[in-house]
């Protein structure tokens, strides 16, 4: 295991918190699942009202999602998320209550999800900064690879147990099985103990935090580089669910039960993309396995939506997962290995604005060229764009070289 794909889990601390973290992510996921299926059943199917919650949580990490990486940096990451988590739990539990007694409305919804995101701002960063710190230096990439398949490894099993459990124990029951899940984060955390920063910085003024944030960045040109690949990448990449359901309907004519294996694919592809980025750590060239997830990504984006045999299909989805998880993990893996330690959860809310603010953003253009050009263009246009990105950053003189 010390020098293989999951030579972090020999460090003690490392393995007890990302453990704890799996399980929540996995309860998070039923909370997902099950808080549509909620909202679509009390407003009568509203796909707008479904965007609208959606919309609502996206909102709070665009608000707050930098200030929140100033708070994960000014304080002990570890203290911060046993609040955070705690709070989070709490939400949990409430919705589950207002869900089983029957007075669940659109509006409370909208707070909740909203509520949520703003405490989710603190949190992820502190969260995605802490883990790394678990281990040495040198075994960085790897621990960033293994907890980026956390996320990867829920949305597969999360959906699956929320369909269960919606089966079993209603949508309350899932609401309070995240919250119960909770649990097992704080448990973590406590038993990892220790200060969770290593060099905390003082607790100065959000405004003054957020600009040594973008100072940091107008500094380094590669993490402007890699920052802004990344961001190409999950802006113009539809999400799975805009786009499946819409191929599935139009294009493939399958049932429920393929669609939901079509979904699968691409998380067993991400998983295997952070497995591979994990084995190999830090050796070499960053710069190679980023583009070739980049570029990976986008020609599977470009061809499986005018696939017909599903094999094929499920073939490229996969390679697509694979695509965007090497480019994810390489991306946080520069971000915290060139900034002190003191920056990392504010680099990190970069991060967290991208992937929950900037890339739902992205759905909205995009259902609309869908609804405009088809499913098959507008993959195929967005796919081009990627490129383009991807393009921009191969000059030998591009900075993004030097790593």
């Amino acid at each position: 295991m010390s020098s293989g794909a999951l030579r972090s889990f020999a460090h003690r601390r490392f393995a007890i918190v990302w453990t704890g973290l799996a399980c929540s992510a996995v309860g998070t996921w039923v909370q997902i699942v099950a808080q549509s299926l909620v909202t679509l059943k009390i407003t009568h199917g509203s796909a707008f009202a479904l965007g609208a919650v959606l919309l609502s949580q996206a909102a709070a990490f665009l608000l707050f999602a930098l200030a929140g990486g100033g708070i994960a940096d000014a304080f002990d990451r570890r203290k911060l998320l046993l609040v955070s988590q705690t709070v989070l739990g709490v939400l949990a539990a409430l919705l589950g209550y207002l869900t089983a007694s029957g007075r669940i409305e659109l509006w409370m919804l909208l707070v909740l999800a909203f509520s949520s995101g703003c405490v989710l701002s603190a949190d992820q960063p502190a969260r995605a900064a802490l883990l790394p710190s678990l281990v040495p230096d040198s075994e960085r990439t790897n621990a960033i690879a293994l907890q980026s398949m956390i996320f990867q490894g829920a949305s597969i099993a999360g959906p699956t147990l929320a369909g269960l459990a919606a089966a079993s124990i209603g949508y309350a029951g899932c609401f309070y099985l995240n919250a119960v899940s909770y649990l097992a984060v704080l448990i973590a955390l406590l038993l990892a103990g220790g200060e969770g920063n290593g060099a905390r910085q003082s607790r100065q003024r959000l405004i003054h935090a957020v600009a040594e944030l973008f100072d940091a960045l107008k500094a380094d040109p590669v993490l402007r580089a890699v920052l802004s690949g990344y961001a190409a990448v999950l802006f113009l990449t539809p999400s799975s669910a805009l786009l499946l359901p819409v191929l599935a309907g139009s294009v493939w004519h399958i049932s429920d039960a393929k669609l939901g294996a079509l979904f699968a694919c691409s998380g067993i592809g991400a998983v295997a993309g952070a497995l591979l980025v994990a084995h190999r750590g830090d050796r070499g060239s960053k710069s190679v396995p980023y583009l070739t997830g980049l570029f990976a990504s986008a020609v599977a984006l470009g061809t499986f939506p005018s696939m017909r045999p599903l094999w094929a299909v499920a073939a490229l989805l996969m390679m697509a997962g694979v695509g965007q998880a090497a480019t994810s993990v390489i991306t946080a893996a520069l971000l915290q290995g060139r900034v002190p330690a003191g920056l990392r959860g504010r680099v990190m809310s970069l991060n967290t604005l991208l992937v929950m603010g900037i890339r739902p953003l992205g759905d909205f253009p995009e259902g609309w060229l869908i609804h405009v050009a088809g499913p098959q263009r507008a993959a195929l246009l967005c796919a081009a764009l990627i490129v383009v990105a991807g393009l921009l950053l191969l000059p030998r003189r591009s900075p993004f070289h030097s790593v």
